[in-house]
């Protein structure tokens, strides 16, 4: 996958828990997740494409770090949807196998610039 696939990738990712934020409940929890799921899934994408504009290799990791922590994030909360079952789990785990993709491709990306320029 390319800079470019993933730019857009984690955008749709985004856009896909937007529309998953809205089915939330209108509680006190479900607007708690929803302002959290939200944000986290939103900055990966946001992030990521800063990364991919970094001056310098220490850059990168610095940024690509970001990423991979709202990444995870995201997969906490679409977790936290589930367990406290403020929808059905169908509905979620997609997104949430998503999130765990992404989670793990940005983990890839951040070993192999740390290995790079640690040589």
């Amino acid at each position: 996958m390319d800079r470019d696939e993933l730019q857009v990738r984690t955008k749709q990712f985004a856009l896909r828990v937007f529309k998953l934020a809205d089915h939330l409940p209108k509680n006190a929890a479900g607007r708690t997740v929803a302002n959290q799921v939200v944000r986290s899934a939103s900055s990966v994408g946001a992030n990521y494409r800063a990364a991919c504009r970094a001056r310098s290799k220490a850059d990168f990791i610095s940024k690509i770090t970001v990423v991979l922590e709202e990444a995870d994030e995201s997969c906490y909360w679409l977790e936290v949807i589930i367990d406290g079952k403020l929808l059905d789990s169908d509905r979620v785990k997609p997104l949430l196998q998503e999130a765990n993709e992404i989670t793990a491709i940005i983990a890839a990306s951040r070993a192999t610039a740390l290995k790079n320029h640690q040589s």
